[in-house]
């Protein structure tokens, strides 16, 4: 046909697609479409084609994807331009002709195979020819594909939205940090799609459990290729590799182009596959969002139970075999059908198996002593507790939306007794195969200790904690008190000490004592290492025939708070200005001070500017001009650095409009 009908081109009408199938933000020159959805080209021939109407009759598309195009296995399909196409299958129909082209509509199918794709042409079984190439993603907007969404706010959200928020700290002190996922960036797409292709079953690209499984297990092999473990973190933090937090497509395209820049363990929740995973899901049409769960057991091997060791001193000095409780855990949640399960298991699921949640916030912690005498004994950990928050960003704002209910039983329900009893059988069979006995938690000498602490300490700045003793016996007791501060990464491991004491005090008979004290940062041994918490301990002993009591709190550490100021609405093309300050409350001078401002829409590319030196007690002030150019929710993200902390980063949206709808 090309030779004796003669097509002049082919357009595949990209920017009206696009705009379509809500792909517009990739690209409005590469066709880049939804499966399930019909979309456009228009074809243009040489000369007029009523001579060729009885060839015309015959005339078919073919696509085809993969390396090995094949119609068993559903990467290759040839059907008819006809108004009579299968509606289940590819089709394809006339929309509008003249003498000269022709507007082609072509549907794929719902359930069609995701990824790159070839168009065909072919007349009367002659060699077909090459009209160009698309891309198929999924589709959350069909209801006949298995990432179906309902609410159109939640696909905007967990599909489109570019802006997200991760969240960190602990459950009495959850912080936020802005995140950009990216997935509209020039080579986003690129990336995901050459990540997915180490897999060559390319025919089950069709399904997104399928696809979220291979994307989550290659993404956890980059990052334990790529992480460096904790004793390496130091040096590098005192030289100027510095990993900007920003984002998931810088991480992404270091990884898969081996630019050789690891990231550091204690940053690693940013680069996890969480991160990346979020990215990459929602570049190729399956929503995704990031969930933080605040005290996660990691590790336990599907069991419930995790173990921690303390030295009478207070402070944490071993690891168990048994899983690590991590201060926080990040995952990426997809949506989707489950069809090959029972009913009841659509929806959110959990990308990555090992970083599962379900098991992570039900699991108990056995916390035992080590004696002296190498023995070991088990305290009354009863206040260690897991899954104390589930949180992730709330859908259409900035909000903080806690979804621990989907995680947890309701408290004093059947299902969480039957937890709590699995629980409890675990811990006795431990006992028994590690022939520990410990004495009896209903001691008839009981002792109770509580510790009250603020959900954070001021970087560099100073904490009040109250000690309490609760004494219900007739009788005065002896007590001995062990308090110990570590700085801790947030995946539970150890990452320096700080700060010790120990008491001796007598406890009289029913008596409830209050022991008070102002703990500065000037006390501790040294400074935290940065991204790090403080794990305060405190343990009372007061008999040999009783368990030691055992009380627990993580702390964040709260950097200085960069203030930044922008109008809540701006005009398209017109000057917008920012304003940001910073308050210095550290006892020392903030030095080398860099503030880069970033917003895709607002700013063409990143700003650097090098600011003087803030004194203690002073406020640093100054102020960005620039001009927006894309209209709707824009995030204006400034970030600070200076030989205190990196990364301290804050935000601002501005929603800009159009100039004709400017007030």
């Amino acid at each position: 046909m090309g030779q004796a009908l003669g097509i002049k081109s082919c357009d595949f009408q990209a920017a009206r697609n696009n705009e379509e199938h809500h792909t517009k933000d990739i690209s409005s020159r590469r066709l880049i479409v939804r499966r399930g959805q019909p979309f456009s080209i228009r074809l243009h021939f040489r000369a007029p084609v009523h001579a060729f109407l009885p060839a015309l009759k015959k005339v078919a598309l073919i696509t085809q994807t993969g390396e090995q195009p094949s119609k068993a296995n559903g990467t290759q399909a040839t059907f008819p331009i006809s108004s009579l196409g299968d509606q289940k299958w590819w089709s394809a129909m006339v929309e509008e002709r003249d003498t000269q082209s022709w507007t082609i509509s072509v549907t794929t199918p719902s359930d069609a195979v995701i990824g790159h794709y070839s168009l065909l042409l072919q007349v009367s079984g002659r060699k077909p020819r090459l009209l160009g190439q698309f891309t198929l993603l999924f589709n959350p907007w069909v209801r006949g594909d298995a990432v179906f969404l309902e609410n159109e706010a939640q696909r905007r959200e967990y599909v489109l939205n570019q802006n997200g928020l991760i969240y960190l700290g602990t459950a009495d002190c959850i912080q936020e940090e802005c995140w950009d996922f990216g997935q509209f960036e020039g080579d986003a797409l690129d990336l995901s799609l050459g990540l997915l292709s180490r897999d060559k079953q390319v025919e089950e690209w069709s399904n997104p459990v399928y696809v979220a499984r291979v994307l989550g297990a290659s993404l956890h092999a980059l990052k334990e290729k790529n992480v460096l473990p904790t004793p390496q973190i130091q040096a590098a933090q005192e030289g100027s590799l510095r990993n900007k937090r920003r984002g998931s497509v810088p991480i992404l395209r270091q990884w898969l182009k081996d630019h050789r820049r690891p990231v550091y363990d204690d940053q690693a929740w940013v680069s996890a596959a969480v991160a990346c995973t979020g990215t990459v899901l929602r570049c190729l049409g399956i929503p995704a969002r990031v969930v933080t769960t605040f005290a996660s057991a990691q590790g336990t091997g599907g069991g419930l139970l995790v173990d921690e060791y303390y030295s009478e001193e207070g402070l944490q000095n071993g690891e168990g075999q048994r899983g690590r409780i991590w201060i926080f855990q990040t995952s990426t949640e997809c949506w989707m059908t489950r069809p090959a399960l029972p009913q009841g298991y659509d929806g959110w699921q959990i990308l990555y198996p090992s970083a599962s949640i379900g098991g992570g916030v039900n699991a108990s912690c056995m916390v035992w002593k080590c004696c002296e005498d190498g023995t070991l004994e088990l305290t009354n950990s009863n206040t260690k507790y897991v899954g104390n928050n589930i949180s992730t960003k709330g859908v259409g704002s900035d909000r903080c939306e806690d979804i621990t209910q989907n995680y947890k039983y309701p408290k004093g329900s059947r299902q969480e007794k039957e937890v709590l009893e699995r629980v409890q059988k675990e811990r006795l069979k431990h006992e028994e195969d590690s022939e520990i006995h410990p004495p009896s938690l209903e001691t008839a000498d009981p002792l109770y200790l509580f510790l009250e602490t603020p959900g954070s300490l001021p970087l560099g700045g100073d904490m009040q904690l109250s000690v309490i003793l609760v004494n219900p016996s007739d009788q005065e007791k002896e007590v001995q008190l062990a308090i110990g501060v570590q700085a801790m990464y947030y995946n539970g491991i150890v990452a320096a000490q700080l700060w010790k004491t120990q008491l001796s005090l007598t406890l009289s008979a029913n008596l409830v004592r209050r022991i008070t004290t102002s703990l500065s940062s000037s006390d501790f041994e040294r400074s935290p290492p940065e991204n790090s918490f403080l794990r305060l301990t405190v343990m009372a002993t007061h008999s040999t025939s009783s368990l030691s009591c055992f009380a627990q709190e993580d702390i964040a550490i709260c950097r200085p708070c960069l203030v930044v100021k922008m109008p809540e609405e701006a005009e398209q093309y017109q000057p917008l200005k920012a304003s940001v300050s910073i308050y210095n409350s550290l006892r020392a001078t903030m030095k080398d001070c860099i503030i880069s401002i970033l917003g895709r829409g607002l700013i063409h590319r990143e700003r650097r500017y090098r600011l003087s030196s803030v004194r203690p007690g002073s406020t640093l002030h100054t102020q960005f001009l620039f001009t927006p150019t894309k209209v709707g929710l824009q995030r204006l993200t400034v970030e600070m650095d200076c030989n205190m902390f990196q990364n301290l980063t804050n935000y601002k949206s501005v929603t800009v409009v159009a100039p004709e709808l400017a007030a």
